[in-house]
């Protein structure tokens, strides 16, 4: 089930550039509009914008207008989980770039969302495998690899306050910058339809929902008792247009009242979304939220394997949030697929809306 990223790149940009002569690191490329500096030496922050600058090297005037724009609230919430002929996203649409133009793009990507195995890049790459796989059986043009977008809120930089938003169907990224550091990663939406293997056995959450049903397989009956909530939840309840509407109370299970190899399965639940950045960064919010462990709370509703319809996790912390929800098909009828987000408390938007 493990796969190469390599190999998911090249079958992924198949379906919407020619990626004969691109590669997806892409330090350095020849471009029609501007020069291009290596980043391959580079590090953090400076990296991140050395590549962001090579793909607004490759981009027209015209280009360059649609990927870069203001830094304010209304935009940093432009996400959503649905396909964008249904909401639509700003930024450049990946179907109209050329393949020197979506190379440097998914080199930025790639860059930002660190190098675990089947999370991050990896993760995202499979996605967009699984979108083409909608619009091959069923989906249409609403789906495809085409359809997802970049835009660079405010101008990428060491020294200025700015985000890197990225997404389309079942896929948001929102990571903001202040300083050169990243103050937030979230909102981070993540989803996939189908659920079960497809294609070359991809099955790209299958990490999550296990982590997370094996959270619940560590507890005892009564734990598990404490844990469930009375209420059926559809979907999750901070998804798009949601922002800042916790709930005022906890519910469920305290993670401080459980055991060390009970607390280390809730940590291995939570990492699986904050690996889906990069790497230093991760490590930085993982030390945030273990510090924070024993103030969590874990809870379900449905059952607590996370294999049909309308069942639900939540993990409810002094920062972190995150709720997985499975849903009903909707390209493929009749077998359900699941909805994902991660947020925190202070760190959504980088704390700035």
């Amino acid at each position: 089930m493990r796969k190469l990223v390599l190999n998911l790149f090249l079958v992924a940009c198949v379906s919407f550039v020619s990626c004969s002569k691109s590669s997806d690191d892409a330090s350095a490329a020849v471009t029609p509009s501007g020069t291009v500096t290596d980043c391959s030496s580079k590090t953090g922050i400076a990296k991140i914008v050395c590549l962001a600058e090579n793909l607004k090297a490759t981009l027209s005037a015209s280009q360059l207008t649609t990927l870069q724009l203001e830094y304010n609230a209304t935009n940093a919430k432009k996400w959503s989980n649905l396909p964008v002929t249904m909401v639509p996203r700003i930024g450049i649409r990946f179907g109209d770039l050329n393949a020197t133009q979506l190379t440097a793009a998914k080199a930025l990507l790639k860059e930002v969302t660190g190098s675990t195995a089947n999370e991050g890049y990896e993760e995202i790459t499979q996605l967009w495998l699984a979108d083409d796989y909608l619009s091959n059986n069923g989906g249409g043009t609403t789906y495809g690899a085409g359809q997802y977008y970049m835009a660079f809120l405010g101008t990428p930089s060491a020294t200025a306050t700015w985000q890197l938003q990225a997404g389309g169907h079942h896929l948001a990224v929102s990571n903001t910058y202040v300083n050169g550091v990243l103050k937030g990663a979230t909102p981070s939406f993540r989803a996939v339809e189908p659920f079960a293997a497809f294609g070359s056995n991809y099955q790209p959450l299958v990490q999550d929902r296990d982590a997370l049903a094996a959270m619940f397989g560590s507890l005892s009956a009564s734990e598990l008792a404490t844990a469930k909530l009375s209420s059926t939840f559809s979907d999750i309840l901070l998804g798009p247009g949601k922002d800042g509407q916790f709930p005022n109370a906890k519910s469920g299970l305290k993670v401080g009242n459980l055991n060390a190899a009970q607390k280390t399965a809730v940590l291995n639940a939570i990492k699986t979304y904050v690996n889906d950045i990069d790497d230093a960064n991760a490590a930085i919010i993982m030390a945030k939220y273990t510090a924070e462990i024993d103030d969590t709370y874990i809870a379900y509703s449905g059952n607590a394997n996370l294999t049909v319809q309308n069942d639900y996790v939540r993990i409810d912390g002094t920062s972190v949030w995150i709720e997985y929800s499975v849903q009903g098909g909707i390209v493929i009828r009749n077998v359900p697929h699941p909805h994902s987000v991660w947020r925190d408390r202070t760190g959504d938007y980088g704390g700035s809306f």
